[in-house]
């Protein structure tokens, strides 16, 4: 009788929880695995089952890349103080761990990578080459001249560039994107789970607002500095907050990218106070979220608003990532 009762409700599309062996017969897994399922449902104990409207086919992750600026806009050093070519590796390191934790989970996602680089020196591109192995992975040069015409007159190179870079890789997302795209820094060291908690909680908060959302895989010190409303969700495995700015680090969908399209170029025209105010603008009529804790950490001067998450193990992740 127990035997049938599990397969009916199996072809039913319910689940049982047995808490007395804290286990799911009709999953076949202890209560403390992995019981959601990618593209079908979302579990979490004890709020129960999601039904997963948002699926999701595939990502294009563009990392922008430039292996010889400190920090740009700043004078101050990075923790850990070292040369900028051993932050972008150990950031490309720690992203390649996560995307391939990600497709061991989720062996039907379609994960495409695309570096941008800005005019690396042929020994630190060797390096970072050595990190990319037989992944798929593509190193695209920046073009400058493409966007001289379009970008303003910079007080310094290192501006320009920057702008040039966010351009091409909000170019690139749009002409080459299917679904998700994720935008990403080269200044990041990420927690190997990153992408897959990305995923996961995307598309169980995007099926249950019935919409597609930006997420941020960064808990900045400067969202804590000013008394804010925020709403707390339930994601796959971790707790995410709604937040109204970002840096340039984000995922959103191919469908959010094209719909504000014209916000995302007037980001690039200029040095903007704040850099990133026309992405903020996007953020007051769309849900935005960064996780709690932190599924990223910025490495930039110890003292920065917008750099190391709070409750993280700096120096254990930076050595991880070696």
């Amino acid at each position: 009788m127990k035997k049938l009762f599990i397969k009916i409700c199996r072809l039913l599309g319910f689940e049982i929880i047995d808490q007395n062996s804290f286990t799911s017969p009709t999953l076949n897994k202890e209560l403390n695995e992995d019981l959601s399922l990618i593209n079908e449902k979302s579990i979490v104990l004890p709020l129960g089952e999601v039904k997963i409207t948002r699926k999701i086919n595939s990502i294009l992750i563009i990392f922008r890349m430039n292996t010889e600026l400190e920090i740009w806009d700043q004078s101050k050093n990075r923790l850990f103080e070292q040369s900028k070519v051993e932050y972008s590796v150990r950031s490309l390191k720690s992203l390649i761990k996560s995307i391939n934790f990600c497709k061991k989970k989720y062996s039907d996602l379609s994960i495409k990578t695309v570096i941008i680089d800005d005019h690396s020196k042929e020994e630190n591109l060797k390096r970072v080459k050595s990190v990319i192995n037989d992944n798929d992975v593509e190193i695209v040069p920046l073009n400058h001249e493409k966007f001289e015409n379009f970008i303003k007159k910079q007080k310094s190179k290192a501006t320009f560039s920057n702008l040039a870079s966010l351009l091409q890789s909000f170019e690139i997302g749009k002409n080459q994107a299917n679904d998700l795209i994720l935008f990403v820094e080269d200044d990041y060291l990420h927690f190997e789970p990153m992408l897959e908690e990305m995923v996961a909680s995307y598309q169980r908060i995007a099926s249950q607002i019935g919409k597609d959302i930006f997420m941020c895989p960064a808990d900045y010190p400067y969202l804590y500095m000013n008394n804010e409303k925020t709403n707390i969700l339930i994601g796959n495995k971790r707790h995410w907050r709604t937040i109204n700015k970002t840096l340039c680090t984000f995922m959103t969908s191919k469908t959010l990218l094209d719909q504000y399209w014209e916000n995302f170029k007037k980001t690039c025209t200029d040095r903007h106070d704040p850099f990133e105010k026309y992405l903020n603008e996007i953020y007051l009529k769309e849900i935005c979220v960064s996780p709690l804790k932190s599924l990223s950490l910025h490495l930039t001067n110890v003292n920065s608003s917008y750099g190391l998450a709070p409750f993280i193990d700096y120096k254990k992740l930076w050595d991880e990532n070696k």
